[in-house]
């Protein structure tokens, strides 16, 4: 089994520049979007089926004076990933490394994986019924590469490597950080946190100031469906039969979506 690859990012030392956001357009060959400065210097309000990566602001006044804390938002990439669950299509999947990517041709954009990403991540791009989000560049990886994002970085904010050694240098940073930023914090490590993240961070304020969720879980319904419901779909008979389960059940879901608890707030920072 290939070694696990994650991405650290640091957000002590991003300073705003917004490279990485570039970077990420330029690579993945993504259109232009209408820039509308959402919340002062900030491009746009979230992420878009075709922008996997962005800058998130946040100014804030302390002892008088003015702050700014920064956010990369993207897709965590998460072990235990609500997203890959929710797909009725199974057009999500791990690459060996670790990457939660999409298969375009499977993806049918029905919008399930943005309904239970507890970050809210997934976009769904309406125009061509397909979901656009990070990929981790899975394609530069396999080619011995580091995500576009990651290669340009500056600061060092964006790291990319070994999960264990990347791990090993975020908590040794977080040590040498703490008294700048008392509660600063490691955010996706823990293994109870959907099994880990390949993206983790190091927060220098607490999460709920970036708006992330503190845990962030895994629906139940959503493994009794892919675990349960599907295979005996799968396995009956009769495939209108089980076309027919199938639909009743998301049905439900759609129906029941508002009273599942996702972990948290999902709109990054």
């Amino acid at each position: 089994m290939a070694e696990k690859l994650s991405m650290f990012v640091d957000l002590t030392l991003c300073v705003g520049c917004r490279g990485c956001q570039t970077a990420c357009k330029s690579w993945n060959q993504l259109p232009g979007e209408k820039t509308v400065y959402y919340s002062g210097l900030q491009s746009m309000p979230d992420t878009t089926p075709h922008t996997y990566n962005l800058i998130k602001f946040k100014e804030v006044e302390e002892n008088g004076q003015v702050q700014w804390f920064f956010f990369k938002r993207q897709c965590m990439h998460c072990t235990e990933a609500a997203c890959i669950k929710a797909c009725p299509e199974n057009a999500l999947s791990h690459t060996e490394t670790g990457a939660v990517v999409r298969d375009y041709d499977k993806c049918i954009g029905c919008g399930y994986c943005a309904k239970y990403c507890p970050f809210g991540i997934p976009k769904v791009d309406e125009g061509v019924q397909k979901m656009g989000k990070c990929t981790l560049c899975f394609d530069r990886v396999a080619e011995g590469l580091t995500p576009a994002c990651s290669k340009t970085c500056s600061p060092g904010a964006v790291q990319f490597g070994e999960r264990s050694q990347l791990v090993s240098k975020a908590k040794a940073r977080l040590e040498e950080v703490k008294q700048l930023y008392p509660e600063a914090n490691l955010y996706g490590l823990d293994e109870q946190f959907l099994g880990g993240t390949n993206v983790f961070y190091l927060l220098p304020k607490a999460p709920e100031f970036y708006d992330l969720p503190k845990q962030p879980s895994v629906p139940a319904i959503l493994t009794t469906w892919k675990d349960v419901i599907q295979p005996i779909g799968k396995a009956l008979p009769l495939a209108a039969l089980g076309a027919v389960a199938v639909s009743a059940f998301l049905t439900r879901i759609r129906e029941n979506s508002h009273s599942v608890d996702k972990g948290g707030k999902s709109h990054g920072a």
